[in-house]
């Protein structure tokens, strides 16, 4: 698993999602990703060495890290089938209750933890809600878009999506960055949804059809979205999150100094 300073990527989804109240994690996962599982497992040597050599710090961190016996479920996603299939593989688990999918490359970073917010604009507006963050207008043609209707809390009204419009089509600025509250009818729409781009099953095809029948909320995150899955925001989350570590903080951003001064 990568990481971003000393702690998995996914180490940092999880935290958003327990500050946010979620009580209850399942994880979809593929071929070869049994680290995954393991590492949200008990290590009892680990646990033992850091004791013989009285590491009291990490002996807590790694406690705090554990989530309760009983609260994490795992599933496979037998094939390749895109988002959309992903989200369908965890149905029988989730069942008929609304939740909250959070994408692991994405690592948030604000003054509230985007999931946080979101759960709160769910408490005013119900339905369905997708985390958005504005970019610049000649930009919006890389990402997934939605239309913006009223203003509601911290967000508003969507009132419609499309995923990498045409440069000068898009309805708005605002991106779909990874987060996302959905009411468990997307279930039912994914189990017959007909196969899209990349020949896979995609998940905004499969909310564009829920928003027919349901209401859809944006949220508008005012933090900083880093795609680890990418290798320019990889570098910068680490970059971020290295800042903030008193530990290191002196010779990472000496180092960054010396670095941009030998460029110029």
């Amino acid at each position: 698993m990568l990481t971003v300073v000393d702690k998995p990527i996914i180490q940092y989804v999880v935290d958003e999602a327990i500050e946010a109240g979620i009580e209850h994690l399942v994880f979809v996962t593929g071929r070869n990703k049994h680290v995954i599982e393991d590492y949200f497992d008990i290590h009892f040597e680990l646990e033992q060495t850091l004791k013989e050599r009285a590491k009291k710090a990490e002996i807590t961190l790694l406690a705090q890290q554990l989530p309760k016996a009983g609260t994490v479920s795992f599933t496979r996603q037998q094939e390749p089938l895109g988002l959309g299939h992903a989200v369908w593989c965890a149905r029988e688990i989730v069942g008929d209750e609304p939740f909250a999918l959070l994408l692991p490359d994405m690592i948030m970073k604000g003054e509230k933890g985007c999931m946080k917010g979101m759960i709160d604009l769910y408490g005013q507006s119900g339905g369905n809600i997708i985390a958005v963050e504005e970019c610049a207008p000649d930009q919006a043609h890389k990402y997934g878009i939605v239309g913006v209707g009223e203003a509601i809390g911290e967000g508003f009204r969507i009132t419609g999506m499309v995923e990498k419009p045409a440069k000068g089509t898009a309805p708005s600025n605002f991106f779909i960055n990874g987060r996302y509250i959905l009411q468990p009818e997307i279930f039912k729409i994914l189990e017959t949804q007909e196969r899209g781009a990349g020949n896979e099953i995609q998940l905004t095809d499969g909310m564009l059809k829920l928003l027919k029948e349901q209401d859809f909320a944006g949220y508008h995150f005012r933090g900083t979205t880093y795609d680890c899955g990418a290798k320019d925001g990889f570098i910068l989350a680490n970059v971020a999150y290295a800042l903030e570590r008193a530990d290191i903080r002196p010779s990472v951003e000496g180092g960054f100094k010396e670095l941009l001064a030998s460029l110029r």
